[in-house]
């Protein structure tokens, strides 16, 4: 049976590299039948626990498209050796208020890239804690943490076969993941 899938990018850069990987990710075979839906995150205002009770229109259009999919996948960069703010400021508009929130037993799958040696590795551990906090059933393995350098896509931002292979058989896994964990 077909999945609906949200995938949040945690960077808003316009030329992002995590944006590249999400939108090359989607468009591999191993997905096709899944229906993959960005949830965008750039225009939510900074959480604030005031505005609990009167959510502004991006909050609750991002907690409606988490709660419309059976799983989410997180593509993000690292920042100082964790998750970009915007990310975070999203995963808290979504878990609030108390008793409401969209991520509750939602299984999810993390994967980014980065100019940097260690690609996104302690990003992606911090957004583990992070998601096990609010309920998100994350996959644990395989991890991917892509370096990114010259060479990693075609030119039509598409992924080169060796890596479209790699993160391929890691979406393979995630459906498999979700599938699973999927409520209902």
């Amino acid at each position: 049976m077909p999945l609906k899938i949200a995938v949040i990018v945690g960077s808003l850069r316009k030329a992002s590299f995590n944006r590249a990987l999400a939108e090359a990710l989607v468009r591999l075979p191993e997905g096709e039948g899944h229906a993959f839906t960005f949830a965008e995150i750039g225009d939510l205002p900074l959480y604030n626990q005031d505005d609990d009770g009167n959510q502004a229109e991006p909050v609750k259009r991002l907690k409606a498209q988490i709660r419309a999919a059976d799983a989410v996948i997180f593509v993000t960069p690292e920042y100082n050796r964790s998750i970009p703010g915007v990310l975070k400021n999203a995963i808290d508009h979504a878990s609030r208020p108390f008793g409401d929130s969209a991520w509750g037993g939602k299984p999810a799958g993390i994967l980014g890239i980065s100019p940097g040696q260690t690609g996104t590795a302690m990003s992606q551990q911090h957004l583990r804690n992070v998601l096990a906090g609010v309920g998100v059933q994350a996959m644990a393995l395989p991890e991917v943490y892509l370096q990114h350098r010259e060479g990693l896509f075609a030119e039509d931002v598409t992924l080169v076969e060796r890596t479209a292979t790699f993160v391929g058989k890691w979406l393979k896994t995630f459906l498999a993941h979700a599938e699973l964990h999927r409520a209902g």
